[in-house]
């Protein structure tokens, strides 16, 4: 196997560990206030309340993971800089999904618990997707 194959199956297994990673800090997040402390995650969407399971939260995760890692991927092919400008994109659709938890999350323990959410699943493919060498 040539260098180039394992740097890019090297690289490839690394994204995938880093959207799990998040996806399983957002899991552990509801897993802890959810069903253990016995927090009702629940939001206000169109006219209904909706609770929040952990389907939910692991789909929403893998979906933000997956295209994160292709605009990386189209930035990678595409730019000169593409992890800051991945991180600049990235950070900016970050900041505008906190929006989400603020404006339809019911109680205020609820909206920190999708606001941690939304955090740990940013700062994972912010900082872990592009990698250190990408910089």
């Amino acid at each position: 196997m040539t260098t180039d194959i394992r740097t890019a199956k090297s690289r490839t297994a690394g994204r995938a560990i880093t959207i799990a990673a998040g996806t399983a800090g957002a899991l552990l997040l509801w897993a802890i206030n959810d069903p253990w402390a016995g927090l009702d995650l629940t939001v206000r969407q169109g006219g209904s309340v909706q609770h929040i399971g952990p389907l939910a939260v692991a789909l929403t995760a893998l979906f933000a993971g997956l295209a994160a890692w292709g605009l990386l991927a189209v930035l990678e092919r595409t730019t000169r800089h593409p992890a800051r400008i991945y991180r600049i994109i990235t950070s900016l659709i970050l900041l505008l999904s906190l929006a989400g938890p603020l404006g339809s999350g019911i109680g205020t323990s609820t909206k920190l618990v999708l606001l941690g959410m939304h955090l740990t699943v940013g700062a994972a493919l912010i900082i872990g997707l592009p990698g250190r060498r990408n910089c």
